[in-house]
């Protein structure tokens, strides 16, 4: 079996980032896959289930209530190792393409005050997993350290 693209970055050499994972097409369509980045894998502690489980829905729903990338987001999670989220938009796109739209989402969560959005038994298969400070902390640090002034290597993956 062939390994799969995202197991062929060197995590040992992996910063944190906003990158471009795949592309991939489906017909006429096109989307791209972005790996944020949040913790430099192998190097730093992961992201808190709570967290990670906040940030999801914090962007999930800022996305899709996005006046122009609404239309256009297919899906916003994290990722497995949780060392960061995936963000699938429509359209053949780069990083720096994207990063003003990272650094919107960052900045609402950090303005935002009230319950999680979809954070009830109703609509969160485990709702009581969330936590709104941690996840503000790490979207502050990843803001300030990675976003609000990406360098090169924390828009291309490694070579």
């Amino acid at each position: 079996m062939e390994k799969i693209a995202s197991f062929r970055i060197d995590h040992l050499r992996l910063k944190r980032g906003v990158y471009v994972s795949r592309v991939d097409r489906f017909g006429a369509s096109v989307l791209t896959t972005f790996d944020l980045r949040m913790t430099e894998p192998n190097n730093e502690p992961v992201l808190d289930i709570p967290a990670i489980h906040t940030l999801e829905h914090m962007g999930a729903t800022f996305l899709r209530s996005h006046a122009e990338w609404g239309a256009r987001t297919v899906y916003f999670g994290p990722m497995g190792c949780r060392t960061g989220l995936y963000m699938v938009l429509e359209g053949q796109l780069t990083s720096a393409q994207v990063v003003h739209l990272v650094k919107e989402f960052l900045e609402w969560t950090l303005a935002y005050r009230g319950e999680v959005p979809g954070a009830s038994a109703a609509e969160c298969g485990n709702w009581r997993d969330h936590n709104l400070e941690m996840a503000q902390f790490e979207a502050r640090r990843y803001l300030r350290d990675v976003v609000a002034a990406p360098k090169p290597e924390n828009l291309s993956y490694p070579e």
